[in-house]
């Protein structure tokens, strides 16, 4: 049979997409699938101001960034920016109550949203389209299906961030590039029951150490992270290489890609350094990493989450609804330090004998 013909292109399309990090990264490939297709198409993409400098760069898309601060009066400044623009599809990647209201000062004829199962806050009032329900796949390849009633099919899965010379630059300085692997530890989540405890860290980052590692801390500016990173520093019986709040949003991606591998609970960093190509330790209690873990690979990550299921709801994980969090006071105390020893001793085993790429 023929192919089938391509889909006519939209003459523009407004992505809104605010936050968070890790979100915002899961976006990139749609971003990519639709530059492919249809290199014509002007895009816009409605961004919060953090997101906004991580994908500073990425060709071919026209950032718009709003301040959830100014709320309705910076929602009305949106609108006057678009100078009487109307969009040929606006792809709604956001159920809550503010982006939902927000998209409802973009002017588009088609307005494309999630399936039922994974709309709220009055989601359905907003768009006229919705991508297909699919239950049970990863954060990532739900956005990627906001091409599909467009007519496209995101098939392949590519990220390739926008990392300038002098961030690379700026990572490479940071340690000697020998042949000491790095344990780079990315402690806090702004989901603050996601994290773990900093002694845990610590005798992790302990273990590493006697087997030779170097071990590398990051995060940024709180008052939360500085805490996390000295308790841990004081917990441990080594040293770290500490580069808390030393790096900017340009330069993370470029420091997660010289890690050997990253440990981090589910957080911004834990997808840039999946995007970056770098392994992750991922801890999971909280949330299911079948949903928004490392996408590429979770062979290295703690998973938790059934057993938070039943202790904190009495439930298995396969009887909650897709994408349930179990944010409870204490629930990261199910990860325990063997798990995540162990976890570390697969990737070394897997590095070992050159199993890294199957993953």
């Amino acid at each position: 049979m023929p192919p089938s013909p391509a889909p006519p292109a939209p003459d523009s399309i407004c992505l809104l997409r605010l936050s968070a990090l890790g979100d915002v990264t899961h976006v990139v490939p749609l971003v990519r699938t639709l530059r492919t297709a249809w290199p014509e198409t002007a895009l816009t993409w409605i961004v919060g101001r953090g997101e906004q400098k991580l994908l500073d760069g990425l060709p071919g898309v026209d950032f718009v960034v709003y301040d959830k601060k100014t709320g309705i009066a910076g929602m009305r400044a949106v609108r006057r920016g678009f100078g009487g623009r109307r969009f040929g599809a606006l792809l709604q990647m956001q159920v809550a109550a503010r982006a939902n209201l927000l998209s409802a000062f973009v002017p588009a004829r088609r307005r494309v949203g999630y399936d039922r199962s994974r709309a709220k806050d009055l989601h359905g009032l907003f768009i006229n389209e919705r991508i297909p329900d699919r239950p049970g796949i990863h954060v990532l390849d739900a956005i990627g299906s906001f091409c599909e009633p467009l007519g496209l099919r995101q098939r392949e899965v590519v990220w390739d961030l926008p990392v300038p010379a002098d961030a690379w630059t700026w990572a490479a300085a940071q340690w000697p590039d020998d042949d000491r692997p790095a344990l780079l530890i990315s402690p806090c989540s702004s989901h603050v029951l996601r994290n773990w405890r900093a002694d845990r860290y610590a005798a992790v980052a302990d273990h590493a150490l006697s087997r030779g590692w170097r071990v590398v801390l990051c995060g940024g500016r709180s008052a939360l992270e500085r805490d996390t990173a000295d308790a841990i520093l004081a917990a441990m019986q080594g040293e770290a290489l500490d580069l808390v709040g030393k790096d900017t949003l340009k330069q993370l991606p470029a420091l997660l890609a010289r890690a050997a591998l990253v440990m981090t609970p589910d957080a911004g960093p834990m997808h840039i350094a999946n995007a970056m190509g770098a392994k992750v330790l991922g801890l999971h209690a909280a949330s299911n990493p079948a949903r928004s873990g490392p996408y590429s690979d979770l062979r290295y990550c703690v998973d938790r989450y059934d057993d938070a299921a039943r202790r904190y709801l009495g439930r298995s994980a396969d009887d909650l609804k897709w994408g349930a969090k179990i944010e409870r006071e204490g629930v990261m105390d199910l990860v325990t330090v063997t798990d995540a020893i162990d976890a570390f001793e697969r990737y070394v085993e897997d590095r070992d004998h050159g199993r890294l790429s199957t993953g």
